[in-house]
């Protein structure tokens, strides 16, 4: 996953040439999406079926790079949740402002009893 936001682009741009200054949030939500949530953030976010947003930790950046230290695990599906295409980053558990978006390697079906989990390590967010 390595696509930021519009609104972390620009976020980014004015802290580093001094605009204005970024408070980084304090935790991160891992958001499934089945579309392309796109840089501007318009995907179809999953909702129903006991679906929630999880937090996720990460381990500190090295070589342009970071990826989660912990597995993400969301809630069992008590309904369906539809193909689950892609994944952002959120800096609230709901609405809030996407931080980095990303298609998942292999499109998931979750259906009522299902479980979708992110293993330790593979997340990673990286900029080029």
């Amino acid at each position: 996953m390595s696509a930021a936001s519009n609104y972390l682009e620009n976020k980014l741009i004015d802290h580093s040439l001094g605009t204005t200054s970024f408070t980084a949030p304090s935790t991160v939500y891992v958001a499934l999406f089945t579309s392309d949530p796109t840089d501007a953030g318009t995907g179809t976010e999953v909702s129903g079926g006991g679906y929630a947003r999880q937090s996720a930790t990460f381990a500190a950046a090295s070589s342009g790079s970071a990826s989660t230290d912990a597995t993400v695990t969301f809630p069992t599906a008590t309904g369906n949740f539809g193909t689950v295409t892609h994944v952002a980053i959120f800096d609230a558990v709901t609405t809030g402002n996407m931080l980095f978006h990303g298609a998942v390697t292999t499109s998931k079906t979750i259906e009522t009893g299902d479980t979708f989990q992110i293993s330790t390590g593979n997340l990673t967010i990286s900029l080029d």
